[in-house]
This record gives structure tokens, C-alpha cells and sequence, in this order.
């Protein structure tokens, strides 16, 4: 008998449920009609009964009162799959399996019935902000990260524990090389625990990451610990992390699994001597020599992290300047500064032809532009060449979702991909910077968008900064850009070794640079070196963003002493004239 319910089950179990919408739906025209229409109390009545009479029969008429009702709750709302574990049987002979299977088809009805408006998955930068503005928007949503820990390669391996050791190398370094000319005598005597180090590193990406899974609890999003990927474009399977599974029925769904390092297919990693970003950020000793392949972002915070605490640091660069993204004023002064303050070494125009892991070391074959070789030996390489999207295991094939040729995910204006209510956002799509800032943007406009709301991204004021020390930041166009486009232009600079709050602290490298259109005077772009240019570069945005003229920031009063005066002299300079330099 016990069979014939569970058959029941499977193929009406569904059908009980939509009985018992339906007479809701009754119930809720019923009161319409009481409350509008001004019918009699008898159809409210006979609505109520109906309504409770069949919802009480779904329960009654079917082997569920078998299981725990707390147990059967979560089973239903789909929100603790795990939960399902814990139901116990009240009646004899129930056995596990059937529990379990009673349990299963709890949850798929429900699913079914209710699916989510929207899945996320992702939980890095762009997942876990599109998540919690969706469900701030009335969605009900559901996140689905594989690491186990919400942030992405950002805030887990990336960019927030690179900042922590960027900071106390800086301490440690200043200390050693500054303390002296502030009057400030022992400097050199201060001396490093790298475990320590790791630690405060780890206590810090610990805070933001429970931070994050705070918000998804205050902004109930639901959260799953475990692999997304498509079975249809609206079915998403999770493979868990405690080893099972989930079928989520959505809506729409979001892809946000952002991106992997590139690795070279000669010297693949083991994050020992052959080191990715995650590897260098988790070194348990200091290198004597470390070689880094690629002198962009990563490769010249990394790079100086180790350099500070004494390791002989050579950048191979096969570009004929590092960061070749950034305007060249910007490029020559960041170089000349690591090279004259943390004594890094720098190889330009040099491709890397070979190289053999040797266990301890690495031996690298590299060839400069004159086809000249060498060969370099290092105790310890960082392959920094770029980061891939990462698409493994998404399940992209089952739905067909087209990419282009380097792997990322293709979409149009407003993040949809070539499969209807399917998006894409982050370092997983083509379009932007693969900074961790703009998956967030996209990752508001695009839950607004599927909010019917409108939803935009200015690509084309995004800030880019690298955090050595002096620290580089960049928004709008290069001199080589506006060149190339045919752009008229005038350029204004001004000199921290003028700004009076840099000669005060004695941080006078650098400057800024501002670029605008010869007859708007409408910025175009700025470009800063110094040590808080990161900072500074947030109102060069906001008055690019808002269509701002040099004229605008210069005439805008800036508080006496501050960096950000270099800024307005900046700004003078392009509409009439610095006054203090």
C-alpha cells in the first residue's frame, strides 16, 4: 500500500499542490467580491472551507506525515536542502529511503510551483552585488558560489589580501629606508614575522567574506555552497559541497563565475616555485630572487610585495613598456620609481622562449629584441600573462550559449547572452576591464534590468589603479588614444614635488595629468601618480561621469593642504595657468 502512495506521490503529487492554489485563488476573489463587489458573507465562507478542506487533504491523503514537520518545512521552502537529513519518521515501518524520497518530492513540488526570479551564479564581485540588489528589488533570489566563501578571487585571493601585504611591506620598507629623514632613529632595526603576516591577511579576508554572507542574510538572499550549471536555462543543478545535490528552478539566471590566471603550457603551476597570483599572496618565506612574468597590474604589486622584504625581484615584460595600457608619462615615472626605490629590475621588449621547473628553482630561457638569449634562474617564478574566463563545468554546451574565440561569454547591450533569459556579467564576459569595480556596476544595472528598471554602465569612466608605492591611477583616455583617434586635445600637469601637503610628508613623487578637449575644455581623461592616487582618482570620475570641464574643477574649492589640490592646479592648467608651480 505504502507503494502505491509513494507512486501517487510522484504523479499527483503536483496536482495536489495546484488544487490548493487554486482554491486560494477562490479564496482571494472571494474576499475581492466581500470587499468590492459587496457579495454575501456565504461565498467568502464556502471559499475559506473549500480552500482548507483540499490543503488539509494534500497532507492528509499522502505518506508526508511520516516526516518531521520542521524537517518537511525546509524540504518545502527549498531554502536548507540539507535540513532534509534530519527528518524523522513518526509512523513504523517508514523507512530511510522512503523519507528521503518523500522529502525530495516536498521540495521539487514546491520548486515547481515557485521557482526563484532569479539565480546567481557566482558569489565574487558582480554575483554577490547582483544578488542582493535583486532581492533589495523584490526578487527572490539565490546565489551559487563553489568556494565556499562569498567575495570571488577579489576578496579571497586577490585583491584584498594582495592590499594587506602591500601595506605591511610598506611598513616595513619605510621603516627601513625613510624612518631616518622624519627623525625617526631604530628603522633599521624592525624586523619582519612573515606568518604573522599571512595571519593579519587572513583575519581581514575573514571579515569581509562573513561581512558579505551578513548581507545575504539581511537581504535574504539564499545562499548555496556548491558548483552551478545548467541543465536547461532555467534549471540550475548544484553540486554541493557537502556531496549533494539541488535542483533550482529559476526565472532568470545570471552568470558571474569571472576568471582563472593563464597559465604557460611549459611551466604549468604547482604554487611552490611556479607561482599564480593565489601562490605568491601565500609565500611562507621570503625568495631570495623571483622572476615575474608580466609587468602589468599583478605582476608589479607582487612583485614589490617582495621586493620590500629583500628579494631580488627582475620583471620580463614582452610589451616594450610595462602596463601599456596606461599612458607612457604615467609608465616611465611608476618604473623609475620601483627601480631607484625597491631596486626592481625591469627586461622590456623580452619574450620568455622556455623554462624548466627544477624543483627549488626555476631556470627561465628569455630573448630580447636584439634575439639575444639568456638564461635567468629564480627560486621563485609569478606567471602573471592575464586571466581566462572561467566557463568549466557551467554547463554553457547543454543551453548552447554562444562565446567567442577566446572563451568568453558573449552578450548584448543589456547582458543578455544569445539565450533568452540568460545574462552575463564580470570577467566572464568581453566587454570592459576585468576589474572587480566594474562587475559590480554591471552587476547593479544588470538585476535592475531584469528588475524592468533601466540599467546602464559608462565603460568609458572606469578607474584602473595599481597600489605599489607611488600608486598609479588612470580613468578615460591615454595621450596614445586620443592621438590615434584624431582627437584635439590640451594637456595640463602639475608636479607633487609642488603641492604642499607632499613636500610636508616628503612624498613628492609623481604628478597629474590631465587630458580635455581642445575646444570643450570637456575632460577626457587623468592620469595620477602619488601615494594615494587611488583615492584621488574618485573625483576625477565623478567629474567625467557628470560631463565636467577642467574649468569645473578648477574653479571648485579645494581644502588647503591636500593632495587633491594637485588635482585643480591640474585642471588650471589646461583652461589658464597653475598658480603655485
Amino acid at each position: 500500500m505504502r507503494r502505491f502512495f509513494f507512486f501517487f506521490l510522484e504523479v499527483g503529487g503536483g496536482l495536489w499542490w495546484l488544487m490548493a492554489l487554486l482554491c486560494g485563488q477562490c479564496c482571494t476573489a472571494a474576499v475581492y467580491s466581500l470587499l468590492v463587489q459587496r457579495a454575501s458573507l456565504i461565498s467568502l465562507s464556502l471559499s475559506l472551507f473549500f480552500f482548507f478542506f483540499f490543503s488539509v487533504c494534500c497532507f492528509a491523503f499522502t505518506p508526508y506525515p511520516a516526516i518531521d514537520s520542521s524537517a518537511a518545512y525546509h524540504c518545502v521552502s527549498g531554502l536548507q536542502g540539507s535540513k532534509c537529513d534530519e527528518a524523522k519518521g513518526k509512523g513504523e515501518g517508514v523507512s530511510d529511503r522512503e523519507r528521503q524520497r518523500a522529502c525530495v518530492m516536498f521540495r521539487r513540488c514546491a520548486v515547481k510551483l515557485n521557482p526563484y526570479d532569479v539565480v546567481v551564479i557566482g558569489g565574487g564581485p558582480g554575483g554577490y552585488v547582483a544578488s542582493i540588489k535583486a532581492a533589495q528589488l523584490g526578487m527572490k533570489t539565490a546565489c551559487v558560489e563553489k568556494r565556499g566563501t562569498l567575495g570571488g578571487t577579489c576578496l579571497n585571493v586577490g585583491c584584498i589580501p594582495s592590499k594587506a601585504l602591500l601595506h605591511a611591506t610598506h611598513l616595513y620598507h619605510d621603516a627601513h629606508a625613510n624612518f631616518a629623514r622624519y627623525g625617526l632613529m631604530g628603522g633599521e632595526g624592525v624586523t619582519m614575522d612573515s606568518a604573522k603576516m599571512q595571519q593579519q591577511k587572513e583575519r581581514a579576508v575573514k571579515g569581509l567574506t562573513g561581512g558579505v554572507e551578513y548581507l545575504f542574510k539581511k537581504n535574504k538572499v539564499t545562499y548555496y555552497k556548491g558548483e552551478g550549471s545548467f541543465e536547461t536555462a532555467h534549471s540550475i543543478r548544484v553540486n554541493g559541497l557537502d556531496g549533494k545535490q539541488e535542483m533550482l528552478e529559476t526565472k532568470k539566471t545570471i552568470i558571474a563565475t569571472g576568471s582563472e590566471p593563464t597559465e604557460l603550457p611549459f611551466l604549468p603551476f604547482d604554487e611552490k616555485v611556479v607561482l599564480s597570483s593565489t601562490g605568491a599572496l601565500a609565500l611562507p618565506r621570503v625568495p631570495k630572487t623571483m622572476v615575474v612574468i608580466g609587468g602589468g597590474v599583478i605582476g608589479l604589486e607582487l612583485g614589490s610585495v617582495w621586493a620590500r622584504l629583500g628579494a631580488e625581484v627582475t620583471v620580463v615584460e614582452f610589451a616594450p613598456r610595462c602596463a601599456p595600457t596606461l599612458d607612457e608619462d604615467v609608465t616611465n615615472a611608476l618604473v623609475g620609481a620601483l627601480a631607484k626605490n625597491e631596486k626592481m629590475k625591469f627586461m622590456t621588449s623580452t619574450k620568455v622562449v622556455g623554462g624548466k621547473n627544477n624543483g627549488d628553482s626555476v631556470s627561465l630561457e628569455v630573448e630580447g629584441k636584439n634575439g639575444k638569449r639568456e638564461t635567468l634562474t629564480c627560486e621563485a617564478l609569478l606567471v602573471s600573462v592575464g586571466r581566462r574566463p572561467f566557463t568549466g563545468g557551467l554547463g554553457l554546451d547543454k543551453i548552447n550559449a554562444a562565446k567567442n574565440e577566446r572563451g568568453f561569454v558573449k552578450i548584448g547591450d543589456h547582458f543578455e547572452t544569445s539565450i533568452p533569459d540568460v545574462y552575463a556579467i564580470g570577467d566572464v564576459v568581453d566587454k570592459g576591464p576585468m576589474l572587480a569595480h566594474k562587475a559590480e556596476d554591471e552587476g547593479v544595472a544588470c538585476a535592475e534590468i531584469l528588475a524592468g528598471k533601466p540599467g546602464h554602465v559608462n565603460y568609458g569612466v572606469i578607474p584602473a589603479v595599481i597600489y605599489t608605492m607611488p600608486e598609479v591611477a588612470s580613468v578615460g583616455k591615454s595621450e596614445d588614444e586620443l592621438k590615434k583617434e584624431g582627437v584635439a586635445y590640451k594637456v595640463g600637469k602639475f608636479p607633487f614635488n609642488a603641492n604642499s601637503r607632499a613636500k610636508a610628508v616628503s612624498t613628492e613623487d609623481g604628478f597629474v595629468k590631465v587630458l580635455v578637449d581642445k575646444a570643450t575644455d570637456r575632460i577626457l581623461g587623468v592620469h595620477i601618480v602619488c601615494t594615494t592616487a587611488g583615492e584621488l582618482i574618485g573625483e576625477a570620475c565623478l567629474a567625467m561621469e557628470y560631463g565636467a570641464s577642467s574649468e569645473d574643477v578648477g574653479r571648485t574649492c579645494h581644502a588647503h593642504p591636500t593632495m587633491s589640490e594637485a588635482l585643480k592646479e591640474a585642471c588650471m592648467a589646461c583652461f589658464a595657468k597653475t598658480i603655485n608651480f
